[in-house]
């Protein structure tokens, strides 16, 4: 039979006892009896109860007992030993899950490949840009030749520019081998880049531009950081040690930044130390060279000086222009973040190789150039207002420099002649508040005067004609050499939505540019010519950073 106690304590007889009610006419007639069964059974019942109950309270006084043996015990085991398990103790237990240490929040943008951290990047970019003199340029300026003279109609038309150009596209890749050996890859490509047939008439054509793209390989034990790919040079300054991803770049909507700042983008192969738990740091690299020359490549005696290869290449299939570099830039840095302030100092090395030819014969010849510079970072009102000062000095570093002035011109004999340039930049960063940066900056580019006397040879040469810089569509010669830039800016950026969503932000750029010409012959024998140009720049920014 089933039997169950309702909320009561009545019990409940179910179909399985008929026996008790109909068995017999006479017992189920017998009402009395069947009364009598019922409570027999009901203090059958409470006894079996009562008895399970006691022994319950048995069990559980046991089990306390057992538990407290086993934490005095606990007291005394060592510290690799594990609690003893029980029936009474689950598989897993408080203790073992306090001790997992949470899984650690990924970066926004980022997700999981296995043992990769794969973290993206980028911004949508709608810019414009009004200059006061016509460069033909889109959001990248030009600041030193591409600046038009007063002998072209440009120089006396504005152009506007829309652009969307500056987007950008980012991805790093990041695993850990173990504990102290860490591995990355990153990757940069925005739409600046020019292909042969590249305009923007009816389809925008523009081709995609890899800015950088590098493997590095870092070593916590040994404080040791190898790169290569790709990246910014070795002597771009950088915001704390010699990091890559922390290079201390211009806050400017213009692609070219300011003259002054020293910088290249190219392929190299870097060893990088750090000290004192990365309060020093000292590193080497090896860089992908590229020289540019002004100057005459027909010398006297009717030998030609080979010292770029115009025309189709392998390089670049249309007229672009490469230098015959044979041997790589050479470039040795040391920074320090003593705790107050960054601070650093590097120097170059360079190589500059031509050929001197006739109808017969011809040689080679190869001359060393190179440079020093540094550059600090300053926390005037920490995290609220930097200041900021570098600058490079040397013979052929205009490479080097935002505003690209020629590195080197030709001797008499053909033999290549680096010019003696220093750049110089200073500037201040301002963050009034977290959703906004203010910045303005002073930068300015050099060359000396570097020719043979007696000769129209050289960069900077008196004997050069300037006749025709001043007059808008002249027939007469205008050399036009660079002697330096002078560049001021000033602008802002408003990051106006911040949140899961990403970062919307605003930006404001003015800037005033001046191109002076070393002075030149005249039309009138005995007279000189000193031409020079200047430009005002206004450029607005639009960006969605969806992953920060």
């Amino acid at each position: 039979m089933k039997l169950s106690l309702n909320s009561t304590g009545s019990l409940l007889i179910l179909a399985q006892f008929p026996g008790l009610l109909c068995a017999t006419p006479a017992v189920a007639q017998d009402t009395a009896a069947l009364q009598q069964q019922i409570q027999q059974l009901q203090a059958n019942f409470q006894r079996q109860i009562q008895d399970l109950r006691a022994q319950l309270k048995k069990v559980q006084a046991e089990a306390a007992q057992s538990r407290g043996a086993e934490a005095r015990a606990s007291q005394h085991a060592p510290v690799s030993a594990q609690p003893m398990q029980t029936a009474l103790t689950p598989p897993t237990s408080v203790q073992a899950i306090q001790q997992t240490p949470p899984a650690k929040p990924l970066p926004k943008g980022a997700f999981q490949l296995g043992g990769i951290t794969v973290t993206l990047g980028g911004f949508i970019a709608v810019e414009g840009v009004y200059r006061s003199r016509n460069e033909t340029a889109d959001i990248g300026s030009s600041f030193g030749s591409g600046m038009p003279l007063p002998n072209t109609p440009a120089y006396h038309m504005g152009e506007f520019r829309g652009s969307a150009r500056q987007s950008r596209v980012s991805l790093l890749a990041q695993g850990d081998v173990d504990d102290v050996t860490h591995l990355a890859a990153y990757g940069e490509v925005d739409f600046l880049g020019v292909g042969t047939t590249s305009n923007s008439t009816e389809s925008n054509s523009y081709v995609p531009r890899l800015r950088v793209a590098y493997a590095t390989y870092d070593r916590s034990d040994l404080g040791l950081h190898l790169l290569g790919g790709q990246e910014w040079s070795l002597l771009t300054m950088n915001k704390v040690g010699i990091v890559p991803r922390q290079e201390d770049i211009p806050l400017t909507i213009d692609a070219q930044y300011v003259s002054g700042f020293n910088w290249t983008r190219n392929w190299q192969v870097r060893a990088v130390k750090d000290f004192d738990d990365h309060r020093f740091w000292l590193g080497a690299s090896i860089e992908g060279p590229q020289a540019s020359y002004s100057g005459s490549t027909t010398i006297p005696g009717g030998k030609t000086v080979t010292a770029t290869a115009t025309g189709g290449s392998l390089l670049n299939g249309t007229i672009s222009t490469y230098s015959t570099d044979v041997v790589p830039d050479f470039i040795v840095k040391a920074a320090a973040d003593p705790g107050w302030g960054h601070y650093e100092l590097f120097g170059l090395t360079r190589f500059f190789t031509d050929r001197v030819s006739n109808t017969i014969y011809g040689s080679n010849a190869t001359v060393v150039g190179g440079g020093i510079g540094g550059g600090m970072i300053l926390p005037v009102i920490p995290r609220k207002l930097d200041f900021r000062l570098s600058g490079l000095f040397g013979n052929g570093v205009g490479r080097y420099g935002s505003a690209q002035l020629p590195d080197a011109t030709f001797s008499e004999g053909g033999r290549p002649k680096p010019l003696t340039e220093y750049s110089l930049l200073a500037g201040l960063e301002g963050h009034p508040a977290p959703s906004v940066d203010i910045y303005a900056y002073v930068g300015t580019e050099q060359a000396e005067r570097n020719f043979t006397s007696g000769t129209k040879l050289g960069y900077g040469n008196p004997a050069s004609s300037n006749a025709g810089c001043d007059t808008e569509l002249s027939t007469l010669t205008c050399t036009a050499n660079t002697s330096g830039v002078v560049q001021g800016t000033i602008g802002a950026w408003w990051r106006f939505l911040q949140g899961d969503f990403g970062t919307v932000q605003a930006g404001a750029q003015y800037s005033y540019t001046k191109r002076n010409i070393f002075a030149g012959a005249g039309a009138t024998p005995g007279t000189t010519v000193s031409p020079s140009t200047d430009e005002n720049m206004f450029l607005i920014s639009f960006r969605y950073y969806p992953f920060q």
